[in-house]
């Protein structure tokens, strides 16, 4: 038998064989009058995609991107299956009700990729298509998916190559403006393979979290790679987990959910918040594979996470670390089963104390540890920027040659060609990838390059008031600024005096570090992109032009002055 040659030819196969079984399912929001859940068989999927995927193609959109702005569910699933079909190229992106910046950053896309139509549901359609036209926009076409369309008996998908463009997966953003990602055909085989034999998956699995579509965890991971399976995607909304951490274990225990994905703050979240009466209602026996990735892995919370769950019977060695980025189709090394390895002593940051949690080994593609000066491959232990290279690895950045040319082109010291150049910091020791932070993230100590995601770590253990943190080089890198988020702020000046003092010493203590700025703010000031990474560059820039509201605030004369919030 001939084996498919594109996703959509992969889809078409398992749908035909599935037909009865259950494809999607969507947990209810337990605010609605009938919060019941959502689902969808293949059969219905087929069908439902196949009407729209009809409807696109009258509109000749093959080859050409199409917006997808609709929350994690059913109704995306159908609109994602509905482009492969129709050859279009699917461009997810936030849905209306996100939020402000969400909705800046879909008109955007919409700019740049030129999409000529927005798939969404009826009840954000009018506000889609005002927010388009007030950018300019207002020619493109707007279709809710949850409206009756006309049959599409006898239709047929479009045959592509493998080398076409299936969708554009636009970055997170966290050091530079995001960049749509342009996945073939080919690299989704190449990755929903390289998923099955790093985590075991098959057609009895069911794979499910709460992770937006617009991110390549959620999109590939979530929902893709369990319908190439013809397993069960079992898709829970951002914001039911945003609003109690909880939400989401209790959903993988109600629909036995066997494997699921997180980035490391939300297992931190619930290691912290979910209470013991939440915990003793929990059943995760069932629960094969805890998957933490898409933002650096910490010990402590791996640790925290086993140890508060394993009362509701999460299995010991469930977690699993992984590493990946749109630019590599999501996936580039995972470890296997057992605990996850956590080593000390290796050559980063500001000495060799701090415990470095391994992403295991690299799945189906090669890795190599560079000089990112020199381009000089390292050796075994040694630091350096991570490349890439593999059938998974996608075709460039849309529209943007000369940045394609430089992150995808990337060739070693010794003429080794074709690596993607991920700006990730790590070590491969033993043939395990350990990553250490961010090439552009660094900042100086003491003449010495140091990771700010250990000095964030490190403030959150600090004290009990003290939230999430970022820090960064203001006009240098080794002019630190840190901005630190306070539980409860209140108005004594001389408690968030005391406050500032302690981030000072923490700081000093254990990095040898002495900030020329500490800034104190309210909770959820530290902007984050959908998978919970700290976007470092645009913090910067907001403290930069002054846009920062502290409630206190210990600045260097040279640096400028924030405007201080008023507490009322």
């Amino acid at each position: 038998m001939r084996e498919p040659a594109t996703l959509t030819e992969a889809l078409a196969e398992r749908f035909a064989r599935a037909a009865a079984d259950p494809a999607v399912l969507e947990p209810g929001d337990p605010h609605d009058p009938a919060p019941g859940a959502r689902a969808a068989s293949y059969g219905e999927l087929d069908r439902r995609a196949r009407e729209l995927g009809q409807w696109l193609t009258e509109r000749q959109v093959a080859g050409r991107p199409v917006l997808v702005a609709l929350e994690t569910g059913v109704d995306l699933a159908v609109a994602v299956v509905a482009c492969l079909y129709a050859g279009a190229v699917a461009v997810p992106v936030p849905p209306p009700s996100t939020s402000a910046a969400a909705a800046e950053r879909t008109t955007a896309i919409a700019r740049e990729t030129g999409a000529a139509v927005v798939l969404t549901v009826a009840r954000h359609a009018a506000d889609v298509s005002r927010r388009l036209s007030d950018a300019g926009r207002g020619a493109v076409l707007c279709l809710a998916v949850d409206t009756a369309l006309p049959a599409a008996d006898g239709w047929q998908p479009a045959r592509l190559g493998p080398e076409a463009v299936a969708l554009i997966q636009y970055t997170s953003g966290t050091t530079a403006a995001p960049r749509g990602v342009q996945v073939t055909h080919a690299n989704l085989l190449a990755t929903m393979r390289e998923i099955q034999q790093a985590l075991g998956t098959h057609a009895g699995s069911r794979i499910g979290g709460w992770l937006p579509c617009y991110h390549d965890l959620g999109l590939i991971g979530q929902l893709l790679h369990p319908l190439w399976l013809g397993a069960t995607a079992v898709l829970m909304p951002p914001r039911l987990f945003l609003g109690r951490p909880a939400r989401w274990l209790e959903a993988i225990d109600r629909y036995g959910v066997t494997v699921a994905a997180a980035p490391d703050s939300a297992y931190a979240r619930c290691a912290a918040e979910v209470t013991d009466a939440e915990l003793a209602g929990l059943d995760l026996s069932r629960w094969e594979t805890a998957v933490n990735a898409a933002e650096p892995v910490s010990a402590a919370t791996v640790e925290a996470f086993a140890g508060r769950f394993a009362a509701a019977g999460l299995r010991p060695g469930a977690m699993v670390a992984g590493y990946g980025l749109a630019e590599a189709t999501l996936l580039v090394s995972t470890t296997g089963g057992g605990p996850v390895a956590v080593r000390t002593g290796l050559p980063v940051g500001a000495g060799d104390g701090r415990r470095v949690v391994s992403c295991g080994r690299p799945r189906g593609g090669e890795v190599r540890i560079v000089d990112p000066a020199s381009r000089a491959e390292l050796p075994d232990g040694a630091e350096g920027e991570v490349w890439v290279r593999g059938a998974a690895v996608a075709a460039g950045y849309w529209q943007r040659p000369l940045e394609t040319a430089e992150v995808f082109g990337a060739v070693t010291a010794d003429g080794a060609r074709g690596f993607l150049r991920t700006g990730d910091l790590g070590v491969l020791s033993d043939g395990e990838l350990y990553l250490t932070g961010r090439l552009k993230d660094t900042v100086v100590v003491a003449g010495q390059s140091v990771h700010p995601q250990e000095m964030e770590r490190r403030l959150i253990d600090c004290g009990e008031r003290l939230a999430s943190a970022v820090v960064f080089g203001a006009d240098q890198p080794d002019r630190l600024v840190v901005v630190q988020e306070v539980r409860h702020p209140g108005r004594d000046q001389a408690a968030l005096a005391a406050l500032a003092a302690r981030v000072r010493g923490c700081l000093a203590d254990e990095f040898g570090a002495r900030p020329a700025g500490v800034l104190l703010v309210r909770p959820g000031s530290v902007r984050r992109t959908t998978s919970g990474k700290v976007r470092r560059s645009t913090m910067r820039q907001l403290f930069l032009r002054g846009d920062l509201r502290p409630v206190y605030a210990e600045l260097d004369e040279t640096l400028p002055a924030p405007p201080r919030e008023v507490v009322r």
